[in-house]
């Protein structure tokens, strides 16, 4: 749990300099968020998460 909301913020504050500097637009960063968080309740997200965790585990392992 500490990985995800480590994640969430990681990427919060990327999507933010990227609006904020003029690379993405507010409306094609929103579309993406919707996309993820409707993403997160479809049959692929136990699939993604497990996906995660093992990148963050070899990650760690480094």
């Amino acid at each position: 749990m500490a990985v995800s909301i480590s994640a969430v913020v990681l990427l919060g504050i990327v999507v933010f300099v990227l609006i904020r500097g003029g690379y993405v637009r507010p409306g094609p960063a929103l579309a993406c968020g919707l996309f993820g968080f409707f993403l997160a309740s479809t049959g692929a997200a136990p699939l993604i998460t497990s996906a995660i965790s093992t990148v963050t585990g070899w990650i760690s392992s480094i």
